[in-house]
């Protein structure tokens, strides 16, 4: 078994959490064919290999046992990615900005989160849609901090009203930070950034040095460009980011009938080998250390070419990325929660629902653009975000499955019940079990048609935006100290006004 993790420094609790429910029940794949696809995985980086290799990264692999073909590619045998498999910890200790919001990914534990890069707002008061800010970004992380079903929060929209790429990547790491105490994640134009931004998370800690002992945002680094190519960007975003501590999640989106080929299976395999081909990366900057790799296998509307993260097929290939990863023993995200819906509507509710259910059942371990997102996640919408969890906490508790204790079947009780009042509602295990064997839904609306109506016939649309605005009043979350947002301010160019 392999083994890995970090440790994190002690801080104050935050708000309460769900505890992650342990998935794995659904397993789209039999063994046979799960097997196929590693076996396929495997070949095609023997066989095939990697193109664009920068050569850095050549002679790292190649002083490791890889070979360059006279076109550039490089092969990477099979005994080779094993290797550099068993060095990877199975487990990573992803800690919070507050100690007790720290998450353990790995063991088919299941974490929802956020993710992506929308460049649009849905405007919940005009309902129009408008380029997304630097302001927005701190609200959606101030909303995913008070949710108690998003366990973390990777940067789920770009800050389209800051033009520079270095302060872009600065200003993005301190919304985020500034907002929510939970793990974050964030991306980097280049490699030139990472150092600015680790120092102003170690200034976010109290000195230099911090960050490299309590790794609370990880770096997300796309290392591949599909099909089977290396990106020259990455590599160098990689090595920074290691070098300075960050934990890093890699990510493969090869997309089905387009950058991938059309078959699930097919797909399924090319961008395995591609999350093969980043552990093998990590590797070789440094092996043993803590990485997560995404893997979102995207499927393509064949009659248009055009993304389409809601589907069927979308579903079943992201619970089918995570039961590959799981065997693997891979720490790993998948992709979910994905809707083609402009705005917060059915096809919005039965997109997102199954797709997450889907990759939670199957056990992924982060399910990442599950939630606040719309529009083939182009488009960021806090309302959206807390109708989410709502949607999130009924799945968690799904894959808590039955649980089963001799005191639920228990004869003397039922003789009790039926000799007497004939109904269970004042035992004693049921005012014992009402907060643990169920979950109450915070928006959806329980009360009967007369009950709703006299209450003037609020829409969930309506609850959701109360619930922002009741978050956004509060103001900052508190786990920031207020000399630390000084010293970071003092020290970069931050352009958020305020955090409220």
């Amino acid at each position: 078994m392999r083994r890995g993790s970090r440790s994190r420094a002690p801080a104050q609790a935050g708000p309460s959490v769900t505890t992650p429910p342990v998935g794995g029940a659904y397993r789209p794949l039999a063994d046979n064919d799960r097997d196929a696809i590693v076996d396929h995985a495997f070949a095609m980086l023997e066989r095939v290999g990697m193109a664009d290799a920068p050569a850095g990264l050549v002679d790292r692999l190649t002083s490791v046992g890889a070979t360059q073909r006279d076109d550039g590619r490089v092969l990477l045998p099979r005994s080779m990615v094993e290797a550099a498999l068993e060095r990877a910890p199975s487990r990573v200790s992803l800690p919070g900005f507050v100690e007790d919001r720290g998450l353990t990914i790995g063991g088919g534990a299941v974490h929802v989160g956020t993710g992506g890069a929308a460049v649009r707002m849905l405007d919940a008061e005009t309902g129009t849609y408008r380029d997304s800010e630097l302001r927005d970004l701190w609200t959606m992380m101030r909303v995913v901090d008070e949710m108690p079903n998003i366990h973390y929060g990777l940067r789920p929209l770009v800050a389209r009203d800051v033009v520079d790429d270095a302060e872009l990547d600065i200003n993005t790491a301190f919304a985020v930070t500034a907002a929510t105490s939970k793990p974050t994640g964030v991306s980097f134009t280049s490699g030139a950034t990472v150092d600015p931004v680790v120092d102003l998370f170690d200034l976010a800690l109290g000195g230099p040095g911090r960050f490299a002992s309590q790794p609370f945002s990880m770096a997300v680094v796309v290392h591949v460009v599909p099909p089977l190519r290396f990106s020259p960007e990455g590599y160098e975003i990689m090595e920074r980011a290691i070098a300075r501590g960050m934990i890093v999640q890699t990510c493969s989106a090869g997309q089905a009938g387009a950058t991938s080929p059309p078959s699930l299976a097919g797909s399924l395999a090319q961008g395995l080998a591609e999350i093969l081909a980043g552990v093998v990366m990590a590797d070789a900057i440094k092996p043993g250390h803590p990485c997560i790799h995404a893997f979102m296998p995207f499927v393509s509307d064949l009659r248009t070419g055009a993304m389409t993260g809601g589907s069927g097929e979308a579903a079943v290939a992201s619970a089918a990325a995570a039961q590959l990863l799981g065997h693997l023993e891979i720490p790993h995200a998948v992709s979910a929660g994905i809707t083609e819906a402009k705005t917060a509507d059915n096809q919005a509710g039965y997109e997102k629902g199954y797709t997450v259910a889907l990759a939670a059942q199957a056990g992924a371990e982060m399910v990442q653009l599950s939630v606040g997102m719309l529009g083939s996640i182009m488009v960021a919408s806090p309302e959206t975000l807390v109708i989410d969890n709502d949607m999130c906490g009924a799945i968690l508790r799904s894959v808590r499955g039955v649980e089963v204790d001799p005191s639920y079947l228990d004869i003397a009780t039922v003789e009790h019940v039926v000799s007497g009042d004939g109904h269970y509602l004042g035992e004693p295990q049921t005012l014992e079990l009402m907060r643990t064997e169920y979950v109450y839904p915070a928006l959806g609306d329980r009360r009967s048609v007369d009950e709703w109506v006299a209450a003037g016939e609020p829409t969930l649309w309506q609850r959701a935006g109360d619930r922002v605005n009741e978050i956004l009043a509060q103001g900052r979350p508190g786990h920031l100290s207020t000399d630390a947002e000084a010293a970071m301010r003092a020290r970069f160019p931050i352009h958020l006004k305020v955090t409220r």
